[in-house]
């Protein structure tokens, strides 16, 4: 069968994007809105506001992250039915798509949910756990997102 070179340099480019988009949402924007104090002089944000700002960044983010679900679960069915078969591209696709769901679906709603209601509520030990288990997940898909895309790269090298 013919490949369609653009549509897998469209899947690399996603993939690519989003583990660069995960990398810096965590590692540069995340400390610098949460960290406030060390940038600015006159306007300072405590931790609440700050996670309202962060909260509608992830919020914008999940929309980018359902189209990835999507891209990932049509590209891998057919690569699958063309016999592109790999337990390690199976696995990190399942875990891309479940995890994706799992940061957009689950945790982002629950805690703008809980912001909703109130900097009381994000002070509870429940929004810690569902902060912490949603920044679990955040490393989760990036790093299936990296073994992905190696792992994809590495087959379309094969053949």
């Amino acid at each position: 069968m013919k490949r369609n070179i653009f549509i897998d340099f469209t899947y690399f480019t996603l993939l690519a994007a989003t583990f660069g988009a995960v990398l810096v949402l965590g590692t540069i924007v995340a400390p610098i809105v949460f960290h406030t104090d060390k940038i600015l002089y006159s306007v300072l944000l405590d931790n609440y506001n700050a996670g309202i700002i962060m909260g509608e960044i992830f919020r914008r983010f999940s929309y980018w992250v359902y189209f990835l679900a999507f891209f990932v679960s049509a590209y891998e069915i057919v690569m699958y039915k063309r016999g592109q078969r790999d337990a390690i591209i199976f696995g990190s696709a399942v875990t891309v798509i479940f995890s994706s769901l799992m940061f957009s679906a689950v945790y982002s709603p629950k805690i703008l949910a809980m912001q909703l209601l109130g900097e009381e509520a994000t002070r509870s030990d429940t929004f810690r756990n569902i902060h912490l288990a949603s920044e679990l997940d955040f490393k989760i898909l990036a790093v299936a997102l990296l073994i992905l895309f190696i792992r994809r790269l590495m087959l379309l090298r094969v053949q």
